[in-house]
């Protein structure tokens, strides 16, 4: 009967969604495990995630499954470092050129990695773009303007915002503010302009949170948990 499809359907979308979170709370748990290995920027994936899915909601994104592929593309934007030496990874001082062309391959690693997994493949389109610019002058590939994934485009200015205002051992974390004025000084070289449109809107929000925390539940967004939040900043 139609009452008996409609249960069945409803109860299908419901295991869906509970399969979907146990992912998501895999992935969580993934880059915890590697935030471990470089401390200095512990939580910088999880903040960077959330943060790119606030963007994306400003730029009008309703879709879920482009949610999810844009979040789960930046928290996992770093897979790939697990194929770079520590000695390369956590040196304290300047890289060499052969060094930093080691760091450089890390984009390629983490696609390679994604890939293999089907529900991630979407997601390993912008781990591999997410160290393009708007103007060309990125990599690995040199992708430019529009070619670059949105959802690339998106988290570079988001992982560009928390580098600046975190601390590093090497220097001392800037304000908000000074993050602001750089983002908007790069528009239309580095970053996509209508991206920073929305980075702009979403930064009053942003300004006052603690650049070393940490957002949870990371598994589930502001915008699964309200469809009408416009993003984990604002929660």
């Amino acid at each position: 009967s139609n009452r008996e499809l409609q249960a069945a359907h409803v109860e299908i979308m419901d295991m869906s969604e509970k399969i979907r979170e146990a992912y998501d709370g895999t992935l969580e748990s993934l880059v915890a495990a590697l935030d471990l290995r470089d401390q200095e920027t512990r939580g910088h994936s999880s903040r960077v995630a959330s943060h790119s899915t606030d963007i994306a909601h400003l730029l009008g994104i309703k879709d879920v499954d482009e949610l999810e592929m844009i979040y789960r593309g930046a928290l996992m934007h770093d897979v790939g470092k697990i194929g770079i030496p520590d000695g390369i990874l956590l040196k304290p001082g300047k890289l060499t050129e052969e060094e930093w062309e080691f760091m450089r391959r890390h984009p390629a690693m983490g696609y390679r990695i994604l890939a293999q997994v089907p529900y991630l493949r979407p997601a390993a389109k912008v781990v591999l773009a997410h160290h393009e610019r708007w103007d060309g002058d990125g990599y690995p590939r040199r992708l430019k303007g529009e070619n670059i994934p949105l959802g690339a485009r998106i988290f570079a200015i988001s992982d560009t915002f928390d580098a600046i205002i975190s601390d590093r051992p090497y220097r001392q974390g800037q304000s908000p503010d000074a993050a602001l004025a750089e983002i908007l000084k790069c528009a239309g070289s580095q970053f996509d302009p209508k991206v920073v449109e929305a980075f702009e809107a979403a930064f009053p929000r942003w300004r006052d949170e603690d650049p070393g925390g940490n957002k949870k539940p990371l598994y589930l967004p502001a915008w699964r948990q309200d469809s009408d939040a416009p993003g984990r900043a604002a929660s």
